[in-house]
C-alpha cells in the first residue's frame, strides 16, 4: 500500500514539473535571435512568403497564445510539426527513440555489471594500492568529456586498429523493423550475422557512455559497502562464523545498494539526455541526434519536443526508483 502511495505522489508531481519544463523551454527557444522560419524557407524568400509561413504555423500570434496552443496540443499527445522535417514531432521522436533506448539500456547493463563488483572490491580492499588505482580510474571517468573520449575511441579502435566500425547503427539496412530495437529484431528473425554487426556498432558508443556511468556506480557502491561493513549486523554475522565472502555478497551488498539504485535510476535518465553528444559523434540515429539537428536548423518545435519527452522519461524513472527503494529496503516506505 505504501508503494502505491509513493507512486501516486510521484506521478502527481509529474504535471507541475512537466508544465514548468515546457514553460522554461518555450521561453528559451522563443527569445533566441535566430528566426526559425527564415532558416527553413531560405534567405531568398520574399517577406510575403515568410509572413504566409508564419501565419500557417501560428508564429504570428502573441507568445502567450502560442504557448496555450502548444500546451493544448501536448494534452492531446500532439508535439506539433517540425519546421525542418515538416512531419509531426511525435512521429520523428517515436521513430528514433528505440535507437536511444537500446543504446542506453545496453550501456546501463554494462555499467552495472562492471561498476557494482568493482565498487565492492574497492571497498573490501579499502586504502590498498588496488583501491587507490580504482579510485583514480573512477575519478577519471567522471572528469573526461564524453565527446573527447568518443573521438579518442574512434581514432584508436576504428581508424588505427580497425577493430570496430567508425559510426552508424549498422552497415547498410537494419533488420526487418519489428520492434525497432535492432538487437531484439535480429534475434527474432534469427539473423545472427546481423546481430553481430549491430553489437559491433554499439561497442564504441556504449564504452563512451558506460565509463562515466560505471564510475558513478563504483563510487556509490563503495561508499555503501563501507557503511554497511561497519554496522552491527555484519559484526554479528562474522561472530557467528559466516564466511566473509557470503557476508559481503549476500548481506552487505543488499544494504549497500540502496544509494546505488538511486544513482542507477538517475543515470538511466541522464544517459538518454546526454545521448546528444555521443549520438552526434557516432552518427547514431536516435533522439539525441534529432535534438542536435533541430538546434542546428533552428527548429525550436523539435527542441521543445525533445526536452518534454526526455523530461517525462526522467520523472517516470524517478518514480520507478522510489518503488525499487521500497522493495530493497522496506523501511523506505514507512
Amino acid at each position: 500500500m505504501k508503494l502505491l502511495v509513493i507512486l501516486v505522489n510521484r506521478l502527481a508531481w509529474l504535471i507541475p514539473t512537466v508544465f514548468g519544463l515546457m514553460a522554461i523551454t518555450f521561453a528559451i527557444t522563443h527569445i533566441i535571435p535566430a528566426d526559425p522560419v527564415a532558416a527553413v524557407i531560405g534567405e531568398n524568400a520574399s517577406p510575403e512568403q515568410v509572413a504566409a509561413l508564419k501565419e500557417k504555423l501560428g508564429l504570428d500570434k502573441p507568445l502567450v497564445e502560442q504557448f496555450v496552443i502548444y500546451l493544448t496540443g501536448l494534452l492531446r499527445g500532439d508535439f506539433g510539426i517540425s519546421l525542418y522535417t515538416q512531419r509531426p514531432i511525435s512521429e520523428d521522436l517515436f521513430a528514433r527513440v528505440p535507437a536511444t533506448i537500446e543504446l542506453s539500456v545496453v550501456t546501463l547493463f554494462v555499467a552495472i555489471a562492471a561498476g557494482i563488483p568493482v565498487g565492492v572490491i574497492s571497498a573490501v580492499h579499502r586504502n590498498s594500492l588496488l583501491d587507490h588505482a580504482l579510485r583514480i580510474f573512477t575519478v577519471s571517468g567522471l572528469a573526461i568529456a564524453s565527446f573527447w573520449l568518443a573521438i579518442l575511441f574512434q581514432l584508436f579502435f576504428s581508424m588505427y586498429l580497425g577493430w570496430t566500425p567508425l559510426q552508424g547503427r549498422v552497415d547498410g539496412w537494419g533488420p526487418d523493423p519489428i520492434t525497432g530495437f535492432f538487437i531484439v529484431d535480429a534475434l527474432i528473425i534469427g539473423d545472427f550475422e546481423m546481430l553481430g554487426d549491430v553489437l559491433a556498432h554499439m561497442v564504441l558508443p556504449v564504452l563512451t557512455m558506460a565509463y562515466p556511468a560505471m564510475a558513478t556506480i563504483v563510487r556509490f557502491t563503495r561508499a555503501g559497502v563501507l557503511e554497511a561493513i561497519s554496522s552491527n549486523f555484519v559484526m554479528y554475522e562474522s561472530a557467528m562464523g559466516f564466511p566473509r565472502r557470503v557476508i559481503i555478497w549476500k548481506y552487505v551488498l543488499r544494504s549497500a545498494l540502496i544509494g546505488t539504485v538511486t544513482q542507477i535510476g538517475l543515470i538511466f535518465g541522464i544517459l538518454i539526455a546526454n545521448s546528444v553528444v555521443v549520438e552526434t559523434v557516432f552518427d547514431w540515429p536516435g533522439i539525441g541526434r534529432y535534438a542536435v539537428d533541430s538546434i542546428l536548423n533552428s527548429d525550436y518545435n523539435g527542441v521543445m519536443g525533445f526536452a518534454v519527452f526526455t523530461g517525462v522519461i526522467f520523472i517516470l524513472i524517478n518514480a520507478l526508483v522510489d518503488i525499487l527503494h521500497g522493495l530493497i529496503d522496506p523501511r523506505e516506505t514507512r
